[in-house]
């Protein structure tokens, strides 16, 4: 008999991190497809904040407001969101918080691929009955290139 034939076959249960992690990807991925409505959801029960706005954002409509100057073609804004250097920190059985980097790459016909936006992630995590979600993102631009094809002009994240 080979080794696992006869043991059950459980699914695996994600660690915190890694749920957390899937969380901030979510979130990357939604923006990509177009989802503005599923970016906004992701912030139900949170805080959105950007050096550009004085005022702390909070909610799904106050979030997807945000978005409205964010310009699609045929549904999609033609961006990769890259995420990288992850750091999670669970700090409790309820709270966690996040650290990540992001370069946004968009490319059209008329525009050729370019990174056209990179900078932090700083997040908040609280697990609301037993699924972790945003208590807070903090997004800060550090390098910012052509958004002329991304965002309508007088919007800015």
């Amino acid at each position: 008999m080979r080794p696992g034939r006869d043991v059950a076959h459980h699914p695996p249960v994600p660690s915190d991190v890694e749920a957390i992690t899937t969380l901030i990807m979510t979130y990357a991925a939604r923006l990509d497809a177009g989802d503005l409505d599923g970016v906004a959801a992701l912030f139900a029960h949170a805080t959105w904040r950007s050096p550009a706005r004085a005022e702390p954002l909070r909610g799904v409509e106050a979030v997807r407001r945000a978005y409205d100057g964010v310009l699609l073609y045929d549904g999609i804004p033609c961006t990769r969101h890259v995420v990288s250097n992850v750091v999670v920190n669970v700090e409790g059985p309820e709270r966690a918080t996040g650290r990540s980097y992001f370069t946004v790459f968009q490319a059209r016909p008329d525009f050729p691929l370019q990174a056209i936006i990179a900078g932090r992630y700083h997040d908040t995590f609280a697990r609301v009955d037993g699924v972790w979600r945003f208590a807070d993102r903090l997004i800060l631009p550090d390098l910012v290139g052509d958004l002329s094809r991304h965002l309508r002009v007088g919007r800015s994240r």
